[in-house]
């Protein structure tokens, strides 16, 4: 799929408020007559003029002729259809109930919820816990008995001692009796990290109840966090088609890093991470739970002062060794603030979220009284603990039970939900109770669905990123339809586009060969000699290298500019080379051939000219777009925007 030029424009032109216009906003241009205002293009432009990499776009007429073209593609997609597909609507809808969540919170309690957040995740806490297991919804008598046999036991612990009762009550079946561990902010749900909290160390807290059961913590410890971390590494990648003994590189790298050699010069030569090598294999900081390797990530924080590196060790990447730059505390509040507050709304705080929520919400509606719910606790029979209730024939359904907003919920929506909600119940509890959660929870989903289904009415910053992204989609299935998925099945296309842009496709030249690289251009001569010898690399090792010292590494293969073993300046030609000053390191390379550029087939370079066609049938595409619908420039216009952008 080719994106080429239109995925810049998509991503700045994503955050358009396209609100309808007054007639009095002066218009910059028209297509066939539909009006675009001056002041969205404003409004676009120094909204996203950050976000353009590309220097030609900043110039206002260049980035006009990108509007217009978006513009264009716009009316092209109504006109064909695209808004009306169920797939678009589908995946538009799907992404309003996404978007809704983020709207839908009110911003003090979770701001005092991050801050919360943030003040655990600084600590570590050690804590052992006792668990007596109980359903969420036991019955009042079980609950009563599981609430007193974990009281009990707290008072033995007081008296016992934690540990010697945490042993003796564990059956793992109806009470646990566990050793936690360190954990921090998030990692146990939140009433049982709130108790652990708020217990003082060496004391056992009050019994809790969580969705688990009754728990009583005793917390043993509490540390302030790691934080974060700033390490290096030379990594060897495992890869199936290298031949190389990596264990036996990796603690040759290790062995010259003993010998004193630079961490840095040698991540430069020999780690094949990429992204960091140039850099000396420096990563970006680190913290708890980011890396996917947890190898990598435990091996990074037992490094204890900077400047230690760790003994080679095995991920499942590759192989490594770490080197420790820079320890930090858990960073400052505000450069998390927004990853904690995604945490905050999907993890059990949420849930504080949405009760301070539907209470402002019900103010809002004016829900005040709950109505009188006899009549359903009076139609329910023990049938319902068997999950096979059902409304009585003489039930009353169109009597109104609440309004919410403009719309009025019938004792037929709520006696429907009751048949619904007797798959919950797992327990007898009495009948009023039963209705009395069923309202609560009834009530409290349809105010929020309804404030869900009108937010574009009540909130204007929804509507219009809404609307961005509405246009955004429709934007994206055009394109797809209409220049990447054709031109991908085009095959006659690309082959008359590959016969006539040949000269575009050529391999590049490379080179078979061997890399020698030495921190003693003394040594790195001596190799020189035996290169031109034609010794192998495993004879020049055992007559460079000792058990004590690694002199001499070595890399070999297929090479092209720009490698990292490789000089800038090196000339690629056979034999051996001069020595070159390299990474911090002397190099030399013996060039065993020398592979020339040669024409590519249309199957080698199939992916190029798959990419080269699509852009040039979009840029056919858009200048029939130009000639299929009349676009009028307000000259006029167009000045007072250029005078206005110029003067800011």
């Amino acid at each position: 799929m080719r994106a080429s030029g239109f995925l810049s424009l998509f991503i700045s032109l994503l955050t358009i408020s396209l609100h309808a216009q007054t007639n009095k906003e002066e218009v910059l241009f028209t297509i066939d007559d539909e009006p675009v205002y001056t002041s969205e293009f404003l409004r676009v432009y120094n909204k996203n003029l950050d976000l353009v990499q590309d220097e030609s776009q900043k110039n206002i007429d260049a980035y006009l002729e990108l509007f217009v073209n978006y513009k264009l593609k716009l009316k092209e997609a109504h006109v064909l259809g695209f808004d009306k597909k169920r797939n678009y609507i589908r995946e538009l809808s799907n992404y309003k109930k996404q978007l809704a969540k983020s709207f839908m919170r009110e911003p003090e309690v979770t701001d005092a919820l991050v801050e919360e957040a943030y003040q655990r995740i600084s600590f570590d806490i050690n804590a052992n816990h006792i668990l007596v297991k109980l359903e969420e919804t036991a019955n009042p008598q079980d609950t009563l008995l599981a609430y007193n046999k974990i009281n009990s036991i707290r008072n033995r612990a007081l008296n016992e001692g934690f540990e010697k009762v945490r042993q003796d009550v564990h059956n793992g079946q109806t009470i646990y009796g566990e050793k936690l561990g360190y954990f921090s902010g998030f990692k146990m749900v939140y009433n049982f990290e709130t108790a652990a909290f708020n217990t003082k160390v060496g004391d056992i807290s009050e019994p809790f109840r969580t969705r688990f059961g009754y728990h009583i913590v005793n917390v043993i410890d509490k540390r302030p966090s790691r934080g974060e971390r700033t390490v290096a590494h030379i990594m060897l990648q495992t890869k199936s088609d290298n031949k190389e003994n990596l264990e036996v590189k990796i603690n040759e790298i290790y062995q010259k890093l003993n010998q004193g050699e630079d961490f840095g010069a040698l991540a430069k030569q020999f780690s094949e991470d990429k992204s960091t090598s140039k850099n000396g294999g420096k990563l970006s900081p680190i913290v708890g739970g980011q890396l996917r390797s947890q190898k990598f990530e435990d091996v990074a924080f037992g490094l204890q002062n900077v400047g230690d590196y760790s003994k080679p060790f095995k991920s499942e990447y590759g192989w490594h060794i770490i080197k420790l730059y820079n320890k930090k505390p858990v960073p400052e509040f505000q450069t998390i603030k927004a990853e904690l507050t995604q945490k905050v709304e999907r993890d059990d705080r949420s849930k504080l979220i949405d009760a301070a929520l539907i209470s402002k919400l019900k103010v809002k509606y004016n829900i005040t009284e709950k109505p009188d719910l006899s009549y359903f606790v009076s139609i329910l029979n023990d049938s319902y603990f068997n999950k096979n209730w059902f409304l009585p024939p003489s039930f009353v359904g169109k009597k109104d039970l609440v309004v919410i907003g403009n719309r009025t919920l019938s004792y037929k929506n709520f006696g429907n939900y009751l048949v619904r909600s007797q798959q919950n119940v797992s327990a007898k509890i009495p009948f009023k109770t039963i209705v009395d959660n069923a309202y609560n929870n009834f009530l409290n989903e349809n105010i929020l669905r309804y404030h869900e289904n009108n937010l574009e009415f009540e909130n204007e910053d929804f509507a219009n990123i809404v609307s961005e992204y509405r246009d955004g989609l429709l934007l994206f299935d055009l394109m797809e339809n209409t220049i990447w998925n054709s031109s991908l099945n085009d095959t006659v296309g690309i082959k008359n586009y590959y016969d006539k842009n040949k000269s575009n496709y050529f391999s590049e030249e490379k080179i078979d060969a061997i890399v020698a690289s030495s921190s003693s251009k003394k040594i790195l001569k001596q190799v020189s000699k035996f290169l031109k010898k034609g010794s192998e690399e495993a004879e020049i090792k055992s007559m460079v290298n000792t058990e004590n010292a690694i002199n001499i590494l070595f890399t070999s293969g297929e090479l092209r500019k720009p490698h990292q073993a490789l000089p800038e300046t090196i000339e690629f030609k056979e034999g051996v080379s001069p020595i070159y000053k390299h990474n911090d390191n002397y190099v030399v390379v013996k060039i065993n051939k020398v592979i020339p550029s040669k024409q590519l087939t249309l199957v080698e370079a199939k992916g190029l000219v798959t990419s080269d066609y699509q852009e040039q049938k979009e840029h056919n595409w858009i200048k029939a777009l130009h000639n299929k619908y009349q676009v009028k420039i307000n000259k006029e216009a167009l000045k007072k925007v250029e005078t206005q952008l110029n003067n800011n």
